[in-house]
């Protein structure tokens, strides 16, 4: 009877596809409910305030503008208190971190918090974007998912970058997009194809539920543009991508420039977010463009509106303001400063050509709408994301020729230069390679000292074989250090190598000596190697045991390393770090 049950029930991986889908579902309505909060701070506090206070009327009302963006981090300041640690700054690095080296674990508050914190910021007219939110929001909403359902890690992991892309999806009406930025930049292009289809799923379902409030409309309306002259504009385009991946190297290096200005700065934490805005809304009384997403200049210059001088210094000024309001603890993203910041470099650069080549080239809005896909690829390192991003909000076929030249590029430049995204600035910076995964970072964590045990045995270079049979048959290992009249290790020993010499004679064998067989090609390990290094040695060789001496100069044997003994210390130690990352939530939960 349970075997025919059984048979009506659903798979894992149906199962999957079913949990997936619900995720998908909860980011496009999460979306749905970020959006229009930040459009309703925008319209009380920023719009409001700037008629209540007459800014639109010039002369010394100017000078009221950054009181704007000053409400907005004085509002943040509550929340800031109320969860220290979970509402200031750029949180998208904290977020891979939880995803790609930890158990994956995310709050449900955290979606509440990111709502608020990021339309507070932005709404007020504070530099960020609602992009990387969203993608933590939908990636909250794919942990919660997990938890409930109690899955393993792997799965966790799958779920958040679900998540991920349905908020993406849904935000910018694009799904492949979506897709692309949950591959590589939440699951950093570790994927397989099971975990492939969830978030194909996840996003198809949060763009369908944006589609169905919001209709079919994307962020910006772009016009349909095409390549005036393949062989003057192909090169145009290439120098363009060299621009922009030099211009990404200077956006990740402010911006880390000015957040680590801001922590040896002795103010008390809650007053730094204001200094921000502040210095945002005097930014802001010249150039207003830079003060919030930036989205509807953005929509002028796709139409072909800018002046090349004006963009350019846009350039400068957007990456100022983005470092300044998250550097000094705005929340938000760095996603949609990116989009702004490749769209007026691209202006400037295609008005200035156009105006040297009018017949040869298009118009400063092509340039401008392939600039901001190269530009947030060379940021992020993501160029299939940043391709197939501006291909969903184009729709046309002829100018995804020079996104895709302009995005690789831009990237190949960005990462000649700075081999870190924006993203991975501090992973770096700690030692960690975020891309090697969990396993190899608690690895690389992880000496061989703590590994191996004192008890080893070792014999003589001078011992015959009859000695060295009794060290086999009490032993515990396969493998024996020989040492030296000194006691150093001079080579070693392996039941193999006394296999070779066993159809001898009895006189022939007690004739040679342990010195004269032992492998003296040694591979060798120091207490202060990482496990890490050990596993690949391990791999590499085929072998189950590496002798551990004190340095490679002094030979003193101090153990066996084991590979058994190295699985066992890393379970151990998962373990440990499982176990404490659930004792601090429910530490931090009862605050």
């Amino acid at each position: 009877m349970r075997k025919n049950i059984r048979k009506f029930l659903p798979g894992e991986n149906t199962r999957m596809m079913l949990i997936a889908t619900c995720i998908g579902l909860g980011a496009g309505l999460m979306t749905i409910v970020f959006r229009s909060l930040v459009d309703a701070v925008d319209a009380l506090i920023f719009e409001g305030g700037a008629s209540l206070l007459g800014i639109g009327q010039g002369g010394w009302r100017l000078l009221l503008l950054p009181l704007l963006p000053l409400v907005g981090m004085v509002l943040l300041i509550p929340l800031s208190l109320l969860f220290p640690g979970e509402v200031n700054g750029y949180g998208l690095p904290a977020f891979l971190r939880k995803v790609n080296l930890e158990n994956g674990i995310i709050r449900a508050r955290s979606i509440a918090i990111k709502i608020i914190a990021t339309a507070l910021t932005i709404g007020t007219g504070n530099s960020a974007g609602v992009e990387g939110p969203i993608a933590q929001i939908g990636g909250a909403i794919g942990s919660q998912a997990g938890q409930f359902f109690r899955v393993s890690g792997s799965r966790m992991k799958v779920f958040i970058a679900a998540g991920a892309a349905g908020g993406i999806a849904g935000m910018f009406n694009a799904p492949i997009a979506g897709i692309f930025f949950a591959a590589e930049i939440v699951l950093l292009g570790t994927y397989e194809i099971s975990s492939f289809a969830a978030l194909v799923i996840a996003s198809a379902m949060a763009t369908v539920v944006t589609r169905g409030w919001y209709g079919e409309m994307s962020v910006f309306t772009i016009p349909q543009y095409s390549v005036v002259n393949y062989l003057v504009e192909i090169p145009l385009y290439c120098l363009l991508a060299i621009f922009i991946g030099l211009a990404a190297v200077l956006f990740i290096r402010v911006f880390y420039a000015v957040r680590d200005r801001y922590r040896e700065i002795g103010l008390h934490p809650q007053l730094k977010p204001l200094t921000g805005a502040l210095l945002i809304g005097c930014i802001g009384i010249f150039f207003p463009q830079v003060m919030g997403d930036g989205y509807d200049y953005m929509e002028d210059i796709l139409h072909g509106q800018g002046i090349a001088w004006v963009m350019l210094t846009l350039v400068l000024l957007k990456i100022l303001a983005t470092s300044i309001t998250l550097g000094s603890g705005g929340a938000g993203g760095v996603f949609a400063p990116s989009l702004f910041i490749g769209a007026v470099l691209g202006g400037a650069f295609g008005s200035i050509t156009h105006r040297l080549m009018p017949d040869l080239t298009a118009g400063s809005g092509a340039y401008a709408t392939v600039g901001i896909g190269a530009f947030l690829a060379a940021a992020t390192h993501a160029p299939m994301t940043a391709i197939f991003l501006l291909f969903e909000m184009t729709g046309n076929y002829q100018i995804i020729i020079p996104i895709m030249i302009t995005s690789i590029i831009g990237t190949v430049v960005a990462r000649k230069f700075c081999e870190d995204s924006i993203d991975t600035v501090d992973f770096s910076r700690a030692g960690i390679n975020i891309h090697e995964g969990r396993e190899t970072v608690i690895l690389k964590s992880l000496k061989v000292g703590a590994a191996i045990s004192d008890e080893v045995d070792f014999i003589s270079e001078e011992a015959n074989i009859k000695e060295l049979l009794q060290i086999f048959s009490i032993g515990k290992g396969f493998y024996f250090p020989v040492i030296d009249a000194t006691g150093k290790m001079t080579g070693i020993v392996s039941l193999q190598d006394v296999k070779n010499i066993l159809h001898r004679e009895e006189k022939e064998r007690i004739a040679y000596k342990v010195g004269g067989i032992c492998n003296r090609n040694i591979i060798m390990l120091t207490p202060d190697d990482s496990l890490f290094a050990a596993m690949q040695l391990f791999d590499i060789k085929g072998i189950e045991e590496i002798p551990v001496v004190e340095s490679l100069d002094e030979r003193w044997v101090v153990g066996m390393l084991k590979r058994r003994d190295v699985l066992d210390l890393y379970k151990r130690e998962v373990l440990r770090r499982g176990i404490s990352a659930k004792v601090g939530s429910q530490g931090l939960g009862s605050r």
